[in-house]
């Protein structure tokens, strides 16, 4: 069991490490469907009305927000094409 969480926490600091959650402002229509998904409570919202990539340290890359976004607004992109 232990060794799962361990793959599963090198998993998500990798990808933590090469990728951001980045939303398109002209997409979103701050329904908020994205904050009310997020298990780790994250105002994702917030982050995209300042059209700031969510780097929070509690986000858990589940993608929820991603995939529950009715607009399509969020997506995962290489650290490379943020800065």
């Amino acid at each position: 069991m232990l060794t799962r969480l361990a793959e599963h926490e090198n998993r998500r600091r990798c990808a933590l490490s090469h990728a951001r959650l980045v939303a398109d402002p002209t997409r979103c229509i701050q329904c908020g469907i994205c904050s009310y998904n997020c298990p780790a409570g994250i105002d994702i919202r917030g982050h995209v009305w300042y059209e700031e990539p969510i780097d929070d340290c509690r986000c858990v890359i589940c993608g929820e927000c991603v995939t529950r976004c009715p607009r399509g607004a969020l997506r995962f992109v290489s650290l490379s094409a943020v800065s």
